[in-house]
């Protein structure tokens, strides 16, 4: 039963809770404005447990008229319990929900990066004729440029074309034009931020544009602990793009404040509101510090590394907790900008109204 509000704020890594009290799963998540009212799906990790080989339960959706308050409308893209190979099966790896509208065909596209037990990393995309589904899966297992594919965001300009943001796993960044329909890559493509092996290789790419100007906000290649995110600007949406800098500049821990950038959403109706939409994926590792598992990731996937340092780092991520991704909480914090540079401050609190 739809409850009363509860919110008239957002407060950043605090425990956000629905309108029937549970705790929102919408990881690696996005919202879209509808009709209206604001809509924010992502990954459901309420059932999530390493020990149980359970690493997401579908895409689940959530509704809102104020961006505090979200009403639970379910899953909008089930688990596939039956086929085990299936990357909606819970055992794969599905992440970073992406949903885009497709003005000519009239369908809703979402993408789906999926990483298999055996290393494979590829995408699944689904066309639906509502935002909250039924979806029908239309690729399955699809390579885009014949690359394995790893997070990635989606962008529609004004006049319909669309372009797929995407890290090649442990290289660069790609820009690939969509096809006309939204479920491919054409096959003209640039690329951006190359960097020789994690933690440096940039993921977690999010698009956002302001002022006749590109925004990329992307992190490093750490898992699920967190480390300095990273901003860019273009004059187009192939670039090329420019390092600005890291947009969390009071962040003394060096973790854009704990969390990993999702999204960033443009608020309709506000003159310059911008809100990165961030999951603090580990809670509990807020006291790990950021140089003990920049270096553990560095002599992991350098190829250069000793024997010695090999058996160091194994001993160090020996003090790292384990994943509980299913109480991940949201760092959600409004751009404050400078020019053409973007900030992250903290706040506890902080509200919509206060924006013009």
């Amino acid at each position: 039963m739809k409850q009363g509000k509860r919110y008239d704020c957002i407060r950043p890594g605090q425990v956000w809770l629905d309108t029937e009290g549970k705790r929102i799963q919408a990881h690696g998540g996005s919202v879209m404005y509808l009709d209206g009212r604001y809509y924010w799906y992502g990954e459901n990790k309420e059932f999530t447990d390493p020990a149980k080989g359970i690493w997401h339960w579908g895409v689940r959706c959530y509704v809102s008229d104020d961006l505090y308050n979200w009403e639970d409308l379910g899953l909008i893209i089930p688990p596939d319990l039956e086929n085990e190979d299936s990357g909606l099966n819970p055992h794969s790896f599905m992440d970073r929900p992406h949903i885009i509208y497709n003005r000519r065909t009239k369908k809703f596209v979402c993408w789906l990066k999926i990483m298999h037990r055996n290393g494979e990393q590829n995408e699944t995309v689904l066309t639906a004729d509502k935002l909250t589904g039924p979806y029908t899966a239309v690729r399955e297992g699809l390579r885009p440029l014949n690359m394995d594919a790893g997070d990635f965001d989606l962008a529609v300009a004004p006049d319909g074309k669309a372009y797929y943001y995407f890290e090649r796993v442990h290289s660069e960044t790609i820009c690939a034009d969509l096809t006309d329909d939204y479920t491919d890559v054409t096959g003209y493509y640039t690329t951006h931020f190359p960097h020789p092996y994690p933690p440096y290789v940039r993921e977690a790419t999010s698009h956002f544009y302001r002022n006749f100007k590109h925004y990329l906000v992307t992190s490093g290649t750490t898992g699920y602990l967190p480390n300095p995110s990273e901003l860019a600007i273009a004059d187009s949406w192939h670039g090329p793009y420019k390092v600005l800098g890291n947009p969390h500049p009071g962040d003394k821990s060096n973790t854009s404040f704990h969390s990993q950038i999702a999204s960033v959403f443009k608020v309709p109706g506000k003159k310059d509101l911008y809100i990165a939409l961030g999951d603090r994926w580990k809670p509990e590792a807020m006291d790990v510090p950021y140089e003990l598992y920049e270096n553990i990731f560095r002599v992991q996937f350098s190829g250069t590394a000793t024997q010695e340092e090999l058996a160091k780092a194994a001993e160090d991520a020996r003090q790292i907790p384990p994943d509980k991704t299913r109480e991940a909480n949201y760092v959600w914090l409004p751009f404050r900008f400078d020019g053409e540079m973007g900030y992250l401050d903290w706040k506890d609190e902080w509200r919509i109204e206060d924006y013009e």
